[in-house]
């Protein structure tokens, strides 16, 4: 073997080697986020989800808002790419636990009998203006002290929660807003965001409240958090009064 054969050998070894390398490890770490992503929304491979939809405010009681339906896409990537399997039930035929399965319950408490019951018992500090009379406070979310009023194709509030509880310890996903519009701006920040919450919040619940700015003009994509609520949402007004 002379030394030209030699040294297109070790250049072929080494760039084999190094390619295995640099599969092994990015392997390793898509496994890892992948492992991460799944416990974060309490999604291990094969499991069964619960996705619990609204209905339209002023459609047919069986109708979903296009956005709502835009959000349904937004989570389902999400729950595809965990290997998870969905199960989707309108508002009022999920009665059942919570816990033994993680859960996307889309839609505010006018819309929402779930998202009510919900409210209730996991997020006791929340207050939401549930009356159809056109007064300023309609639709107004109530947290720590703060009212945050709904002003349509303006400014529009949505709660995205992270709950526990339950004898299975699967997580509950709250999206709650105050129209459709920010219901999806709520899925599409939970897909965007949802590494930087894990790392911040861990297995702990955690509610934020993100406001859609100018929805007349930028639909669901101009969103920001205005505050993290999640002492205040889950102390009981009373306490904390």
């Amino acid at each position: 073997m002379n030394d030209d054969v030699r040294d297109i050998l070790l250049g072929l070894i080494a760039a084999a080697l190094s390619a295995g390398v640099g599969w092994s490890a990015r392997t390793y770490l898509w496994r890892r986020r992948l492992r991460r992503k799944q416990a974060f929304f309490g999604l291990p491979t094969g499991c069964d989800c619960l996705f619990v939809v609204n209905r339209q405010m002023g459609g047919k009681e069986s109708s979903v808002h296009r956005n709502d339906a835009f959000a349904l896409l937004e989570i389902s990537a999400l729950i595809k790419d965990c290997g998870a399997n969905v199960q989707i039930v309108t508002h009022d035929e999920a009665r059942q636990g919570f816990g033994d399965r993680a859960e996307f319950c889309v839609g505010g408490p006018s819309s929402n009998t779930r998202t009510v019951a919900h409210l209730a018992s996991m997020l006791p500090g929340v207050r939401v203006n549930t009356g159809a009379d056109p007064v300023p406070d309609r639709g107004a979310i109530q947290v720590g002290g703060e009212t945050y009023r709904w002003e349509p194709g303006q400014a529009e509030y949505v709660l995205l929660a992270r709950l526990k509880g339950g004898e299975g310890g699967r997580p509950v996903f709250l999206l709650s807003g105050q129209t459709a519009v920010s219901n999806q701006a709520a899925a599409r920040y939970l897909a965007r965001h949802h590494e930087r919450l894990a790392r911040k919040h861990g297995s702990d619940p955690f509610c934020l409240l993100l406001k859609v700015v100018n929805s007349q003009a930028y639909g669901p994509d101009v969103s920001e958090l205005t505050a993290d609520v999640t002492r205040a949402a889950l102390t009981p007004a009373a306490a904390a009064a």
